[in-house]
């Protein structure tokens, strides 16, 4: 079966995301300092721009959770399809979990957004199916990654390690009890170590 694949950037105090997420602030206070390897800043290396491949290699379908998709809580009351534009990077079906039924979204570049209220399980087996040869990607955030770690479907897991420290926020580690990976590769540069892990 191919890999399922995981990656995701963290702080020194193990958070993918700081306090106070909202539309105008969506990885929240603080939080875009730990994206910086990969979002333009002139330190970024050799290092980070393979990172950068490993993040952006192509998948057959992706897993995400709600809160990573967009700001919107509860019932659908306005359209949003995205942070991403009219073409968003996954060029794939990606599958949101959410407790409020949606209809599909066909994006530019051949994204789908697929929304699943039967929970995890459910929206990986979707993507699973869909995916065939091509693999699955836990595209995040941090609730959705916990719940893959707890399931034990993660291969391959990349962590982004920048040195900041956020405080608070969407901690990815928070009770998850055994981490049965081991490190493969480590590349650094000033902005960020990253570590791909494999499962033992």
């Amino acid at each position: 079966m191919p890999d399922t694949t995981c990656h995701m950037s963290i702080s020194l105090d193990g958070f993918v995301a700081g306090p106070d997420q909202s539309r105008e602030n969506p990885l929240g206070i603080g939080g875009k300092a730990v994206h910086a390897w990969h979002l333009g800043d002139e330190r970024a290396n050799e290092a980070d721009a393979t990172a950068v491949d490993w993040l952006m290699r192509p998948r057959g379908a992706y897993v995400m959770g709600r809160n990573m998709f967009g700001p919107i809580r509860g019932e659908w009351d306005e359209d949003w399809d995205g942070w991403w534009g009219s073409e968003p990077p996954y060029h794939a079906p990606v599958f949101v979990l959410t407790h409020h039924a949606r209809e599909p979204i066909e994006m530019e570049g051949g994204t789908s957004f697929h929304f699943v209220t039967e929970g995890f399980d459910a929206a990986y087996a979707q993507a699973l199916e869909t995916a065939g040869e091509d693999g699955v990607d836990i595209a995040g955030g941090a609730s959705t990654v916990r719940q893959a770690l707890a399931a034990g479907v993660i291969d391959e897991l990349t962590l982004d390690v920048a040195p900041v420290l956020l405080g608070s926020g969407e901690q990815l580690f928070d009770g998850i009890e055994s981490f049965d990976f081991e490190p493969v590769e480590v590349l650094h540069s000033p902005l960020a170590t990253h570590i791909r892990y494999r499962r033992v």
